[in-house]
């Protein structure tokens, strides 16, 4: 499939989906929100793609907003239609994907760009990155799911601050809070990233998929995470890789997951 603002390339079973709107500093309008959610969609649906990474194209950013233009003059239904449609079709969308998905945040990761970050299961970022929700300085807030994200990763406290002034961290603050996983040089990013991604692949996918949905079940309103994990682990016993897995280990072997 092609893409007017994506490009995505499949080495070795990790499939790279690279935002690729230079001359917007890849921000996300309408067109690649959908495009973005084909290509995910694509991914996790062949079950030979162990991993995604997302990254953004050029030197300067991985995502340095939304496309403003679309919805400056947007009515309030139609701002609640515009948070909803975006969230289900990609941000919701990303975190709950069962193949595990990395942000390789390689530059400016501002408003959208860093919800879709955040969405992303973790983060590598290189350190010319910077990170920030301004939205207050437009006169409204994230909506496409940055103020449930961000508490959960960085604290109550020092999300209400960066949301609230409007201002940016970069990547060692990211760090430091917990915003991101691993930093590196720009040039070194995507070779980390990948050499992440090689460690995954070794597991078992089914089992990361069970791990990722009783992660995410302790994070959302109505679910136990406890609950979840206990009905994953069970569902695994079930799996041909958690036999592969525990035969292997028995045998001092090095187990060759089947993938079901």
């Amino acid at each position: 499939m092609s893409y007017k603002n994506l490009l995505s390339e499949t080495q070795n079973g990790i499939t790279t989906i690279t935002i690729n709107r230079p001359a917007k500093l890849n921000a996300l309008n309408r067109e690649t929100i959908k495009e973005l959610h084909e290509a995910f969609k694509k991914a996790d649906a062949d079950k030979k793609i162990k991993v995604i990474i997302v990254t953004g194209s050029g030197e300067k950013a991985f995502v340095a907003g939304a496309d403003i233009s679309e919805f400056s003059d947007f009515s309030v239904a139609q701002g609640e239609q515009l948070a909803a449609e975006g969230q289900a079709k990609l941000f919701d969308f990303v975190a709950h994907l069962s193949t595990p998905v990395i942000a390789a945040v390689n530059g400016f990761a501002l408003g959208g760009g860093l919800e879709l970050a955040m969405a992303a299961h973790f983060r590598t970022a290189s350190e010319n990155a910077k990170m920030g929700l301004p939205e207050v300085s437009l006169g409204v807030i994230p909506g496409y799911g940055g103020t449930q994200r961000l508490p959960h990763l960085v604290g109550k406290g020092r999300a209400m601050e960066l949301i609230m002034t409007a201002g940016m961290i970069d990547a060692h603050q990211a760090l430091q809070y917990g915003l991101v996983n691993h930093v590196t040089s720009r040039e070194e990013l995507m070779d980390l990233t990948i050499a992440i991604a090689e460690k995954i692949k070794r597991n078992s996918s089914v089992a990361i998929a069970s791990a990722i949905a009783a992660i995410n079940a302790g994070y959302e309103d109505g679910e136990n995470g406890f609950d979840e994990e206990i009905t994953q682990f069970g569902k695994c016993f079930g799996t041909a890789d958690f036999h592969e897995g525990t035969q292997a280990f028995l045998e001092k072997r090095k187990a060759n997951f089947p993938g079901k």
